[in-house]
């Protein structure tokens, strides 16, 4: 049955009468029908209906607006004879803060149809009405239907225009404009700073800058500033800020804040600083910008000591605060700070929601303490993708596969859409366990199954995958196939590969392409340097070291280091500076006899010198991962577990000599290198020996 139109304000008891016999509304057509009153439920509507009956319209109107009931107070219109301008403004500004747009025409179709004459202000406020519910199409056909417009008419236009990114449309328009105001120039300015326009914002400085009749102020400034950290240009930004220091701005806030980060943003860190340091009224955002700085610039303990003078401030650190600084811990695998930091977190109480959490599992994960990573991510009521993400990488590189691909399958079945470095995260699980076939349907799953296109890291892992396992047919096949250029990654995990099998030619062919892309890089030499001393090719390894001095390449020196007592120590190859050098090299030599007679034999396969056995024996014995757990080992009581960290990947000799190391002694030993954790317990490690 078709319902009547509310219009007529049919009684509800009338209503359901029609309804339960079945009869047609337009029998009653020809009845009057009673007036409706508003719904009677509360004081508030008994209000608006006392207001109408004493035909006090407008106090009605304002009554319904509060309320947010604009439907209601529209159809009020039509019970006055002739609403005044005021009533039509009020109900404009109800719409365009409720962003009501159909509500809006229909008031503007209301004043064209009263026969109401609006005025130049009124024209505006439904012209900013428009812009704010983004209908530019009404906004600007109003435009140009305004017999007469002022400056407030062509500012509303295009700084709507601006600010959705419509940039061509609102130069035009300001080419157009008559005359102009501080609000036109920071409008435009602003908008194309906004939308990555920061030359053209410049440019409209200096244009501003030769207008008599304008003059920058404190938004105008923070904007141009914006411009140049983002080409970045410090020289313009520079010459902003003796601009600033000449018209007295200096003393701004906003102003400060912008130049902070200009300078920040240009890399000029110590004047971000000095900027930082004189500034009086730091809010959290302030402090939070001026730590990242550090970070982002490698300067690490100065962003820590800086976050810790943001603790003794009194200030509480948001969530992007500790976000930043937990990303810093992960990169830098400082977990005691990480973990005093969650400690921190704690007790003031922190959003389990936030980027924050998802931070503390990356950071846990990074630092190849899983356990907490896991902890964490279970007291979070809905995961965010960085945490699912963070905690399958995590167990990836702990060794710990099958967990990874569970925790991935947990997530599709939670709704939770993996992305592109989601499967990153699952196809290194693959490689890490040798899962060849799994990872393949992984693989082509990405594309096939989810939607998502292939990136240059998908095919990096999926080669490094085949060619770990020696599948270099179906690894050249993909790479044939690929739709973009191979790039570094694909060519050194393809290198990689052949180390392990011995594939000289194909290694030959990734190393010359390395070599094309990163001559620079010294890796690809060393790799290839290793390769070749497998084999006994002593010439060839002569000159790839004649090769790099001629290109002053130079080898990256292998570190290691171990945290005890709060304190890190770091040791390089053959490092005797340490102040407990004796006991180290003394307790590595007697170490050395035990793991012999249980059956280690030393893999001098990769020393890169031609020279006896002996001597390739006692170059391996002291190489930085096993000077660092032994001072771990020696500092600490019998059963404690050791954590190394190493900048290389670690060699074979080394990740044999670990295993015989945790078996005799009893002690749970973890390096991270530059590709994952090993995890040695009792004669084995959690890579299976495949990394």
């Amino acid at each position: 049955m078709r319902l009547p139109n509310p219009r007529t304000f049919l009684s509800l008891s009338l209503f359901h009468r029609v309804i339960s016999f079945g009869i047609s509304t337009e029998a009653y057509a020809h009845k009057p029908l009673p007036r409706r009153t508003f719904f009677e439920s509360s004081p508030k509507d008994s209000l608006v209906n006392r207001l109408c009956k004493e035909n006090k319209f407008k106090e009605a109107i304002d009554v319904l607006c509060a309320q947010n009931r604009l439907r209601e107070a529209i159809q009020l219109l039509n019970r006055i004879e002739k609403p005044s301008a005021s009533v039509y403004s009020i109900l404009i500004q109800a719409c365009r803060e409720s962003r009501a747009l159909d509500e809006g025409r229909n008031v503007h179709k209301h004043i064209k149809s009263s026969g109401f004459q609006p005025g130049v202000v009124m024209c505006n406020r439904l012209l900013d009405m428009y812009v704010k519910c983004e209908s530019f199409i009404d906004a600007q056909e109003m435009f140009d239907q305004m017999g007469e417009r002022d400056l407030c008419s062509w500012n509303t236009m295009i700084s709507g225009y601006a600010k959705v990114g419509l940039l061509n449309e609102a130069r035009k328009l300001f080419d157009e404009m008559p005359e102009r105001d501080n609000f036109s120039w920071t409008a435009m300015i602003s908008g194309c700073v906004r939308h990555d326009w920061p030359e053209e914002a410049l440019g409209l400085y200096r244009m501003m800058q030769k207008d008599e009749n304008s003059k920058s102020n404190k938004f105008t400034l923070s904007s141009v500033l914006a411009a140049s950290a983002a080409i970045p240009c410090l020289r313009v930004g520079k010459e902003i800020h003796g601009h600033i220091m000449r018209t007295g701005m200096d003393s701004d806030e906003v102003v400060w804040c912008a130049l902070s980060d200009m300078y920040g943003k240009c890399g000029s860190i110590d004047e971000a600083r000095c900027i930082f340091d004189k500034m009086t009224n730091r809010d959290i955002v302030t402090w939070t910008a001026m730590i990242d700085r550090y970070f982002e610039d490698g300067r690490m303990q100065e962003g820590f000591d800086l976050f810790s003078k943001l603790m003794r401030s009194g200030m509480r650190p948001n969530e992007f605060t500790f976000s930043g600084v937990l990303n810093a811990c992960a990169d830098h695998t400082a977990e005691e700070l990480g973990k005093q930091i969650h400690a921190y977190m704690m007790r003031v109480g922190f959003d389990p929601f936030s980027f924050a959490a998802s931070a503390l599992v990356h950071m846990y994960s990074k630092c190849g303490n899983i356990e907490n990573a896991q902890r964490v991510f279970d007291c979070m009521p809905r995961p965010h993708l960085v945490s699912w993400t963070s905690l399958i990488t995590g167990y990836a590189q702990n060794g710990q596969p099958d967990e990874a691909l569970r925790y991935f399958e947990l997530q599709l079945k939670s709704g939770t859409r993996p992305d592109h470095i989601t499967f990153v995260g699952v196809l290194s699980a693959c490689t890490h366990a040798g899962l060849v076939d799994e990872g393949l349907r992984y693989f082509y799953s990405i594309e096939e199954k989810h939607g998502l296109t292939h990136t240059p890291d998908h095919y990096a892992c999926i080669i490094d995958l085949l060619s770990r396992s020696g599948r270099f047919e179906e690894a050249e096949n993909i790479i044939s196939k690929m739709p973009m250029k191979p790039d570094k990654f694909l060519w050194a995990s393809l290198l990689g590969g052949c180390r392990i099998h011995r594939n000289l030619e194909l290694a030959e062919r990734a190393a010359e392409a390395l070599f094309e892309i990163e001559p620079e890089n010294p890796a690809t030499y060393v790799t290839m340097a290793n390769i070749y001393a497998s084999g006994g090719r002593w010439d060839e390894v002569a000159k790839i070291r004649k090769t790099m001095v001629d290109r002053a390449v130079v080898k990256k020196p292998g570190l290691s280091w171990v945290e005890i007592k709060r304190e890190l120590n770091v040791f390089a190859v053959g490092d005797t500076s340490h102040p407990k050098s004796k006991e180290i090299h003394e307790f590595l030599g007697e170490l050395s006899k035990r793991m012999r007679e249980e059956g280690y034999i030393p893999d001098t396969n990769f020393v890169l010198h031609d020279v006896e056995e002996e001597q390739k024996e006692q170059n391996l014995s002291y190489h930085s991962e096993k000077l660092a757990v032994a001072f771990g080992i020696i500092s600490t009581p019998p059963g404690t577990p050791i954590k190394v960290f190493k900048n290389l990947r670690t060699c074979v000799d080394c990740h044999t000599a670990m295993k015989y190391i945790s078996k005799i002694l009893r002690r749970k030993i973890i390096v991270r290198d530059l590709n994952r954790f090993h995890c040695f317990e009792d004669g084995n490690c959690s890579c299976g020996d495949y990394w």
